[in-house]
């Protein structure tokens, strides 16, 4: 059994369980500016939409010309700005409001910046699970591994809609892992 070693997700976590429940472990993504793998492609899309929104909006401001050009392309800023450097805050932001927990029962996920949403997972019923291991013993455990059909594309920053659920940036992972799998048992 692990031992929880990160009392503020316990705390967290705490009003979810229910009566019959014993948390297991909880714990939180790692913190900090995070690069997924889908920015291979992000990156530089993301700086050719603000280049050229910047562009657009400095030819339209020079011209003199009618103001609704000017206009039509603050919300093209808005969005390059966004992919290029607020996503990275946002999904920083993100993941210091996330508290992940497993439970004799379930596998819970409790995160949220403007809306805090709770996403349980019946521990029995998880089947294509997935890990994810770095180097220094920290990684990604994705509960869902089929869910998603664009994989690194799904992350923070693009559309989350498909995101296979995960407990994302873990220390420790394959002891986590091994936890669930024990679980399932």
């Amino acid at each position: 059994m692990l031992i929880i070693n990160d009392f503020e997700a316990q705390a967290q976590l705490q009003t979810e369980l229910l009566p019959d429940e014993k948390l297991l472990w909880a714990g939180k993504p790692a913190g900090g500016i995070k690069l997924r793998s889908g920015d291979i492609l992000l990156i530089p899309f993301s700086i050719l939409w603000f280049g050229f929104a910047i562009f657009w909006e400095f030819g339209a401001t020079m011209s003199g010309g009618d103001p609704f050009f000017t206009i039509w392309g603050l919300p093209f800023i808005c969005v390059g700005f966004y992919m290029c450097i607020g996503r990275f805050f946002y999904d920083k932001i993100n993941r210091e409001k996330t508290s992940y927990g497993i439970t004799n029962n379930r596998v819970i996920i409790k995160s949220g910046v403007f809306k805090v949403s709770t996403q349980s997972f019946n521990i029995r019923s998880l089947f294509n699970l997935s890990i994810d291991t770095k180097a220094d013993g920290s990684g990604t455990i994705k509960l869902d591994s089929d869910r998603s059909p664009f994989g690194g594309f799904s992350g923070a920053g693009w559309s989350a809609r498909n995101q296979a659920p995960a407990l994302e940036f873990i220390l420790n992972v394959r002891e986590v892992y091994n936890l669930i799998l024990k679980q399932q048992n």
